[in-house]
């Protein structure tokens, strides 16, 4: 079996159940960002010298296919354990979230992307997950059924992967700081 099926030569692609709908549906947008993510998240695994990070990278990915079969699903991943995104997958992030915020020395403020090469592609996957998360919310005001977890679960990896990249730079003893004795400012939350 090629992979090259040709049924999407006509601008329409399959859904979760065979419904065919155009490749700009929303849908089709939402859970194409996320897939994106996923791929952006690779990029910043294989650059990656933390093992730590890289493992923790590698199981998000592995749910995000989680992600988008909800996302892909018209009855909103509600009926199939394979689709289905549950609260303790968005607390097992928010475990993630607290540990990492709790390490001494962690910035807490704006950081300029760019001083460590896999903390600058972990941002770039994190406003890729900000897209995402906007992208099914869109979907979701359209009236589209969909899993109530989703949305909490993007929210919640786009600040974990904030947090990612911050910890690479403190563990590499790069000060990221956007603000800086020059450039004062006040402070903002530390994910936006």
């Amino acid at each position: 079996m090629s992979i090259a099926t040709k049924h999407g030569d006509k601008g329409d692609t399959g859904l979760i159940g065979g419904e065919r709908v155009s490749k700009a549906d929303v849908r089709v947008e939402a859970y194409g960002t996320v897939d994106e993510l996923g791929a952006s998240m690779g990029f910043a695994r294989s650059i990656c010298e933390d093992e730590e990070v890289r493992e923790l990278t590698k199981t998000i990915q592995r749910e995000l296919f989680t992600v988008a079969g909800a996302v892909a699903s018209p009855a909103g991943g509600q009926e199939s354990k394979t689709t289905y995104v549950t609260p303790e997958m968005v607390e097992a992030l928010t475990g993630h979230v607290t540990r990492i915020e709790a390490t001494e020395g962690l910035l807490s403020d704006w950081s300029l992307p760019g001083e460590h090469a896999a903390a600058a592609a972990y941002d770039v996957a994190r406003t890729i997950c900000r897209r995402a998360e906007r992208a099914v919310v869109r979907l979701s005001e359209t009236g589209a059924e969909l899993n109530p977890h989703v949305v909490p679960y993007l929210n919640r990896l786009s600040d974990l992967l904030w947090l990612m990249g911050r910890l690479l730079e403190l563990r590499a003893g790069l000060d990221t700081r956007l603000r800086d004795d020059s450039h004062k400012g006040p402070r903002w939350s530390r994910a936006w």
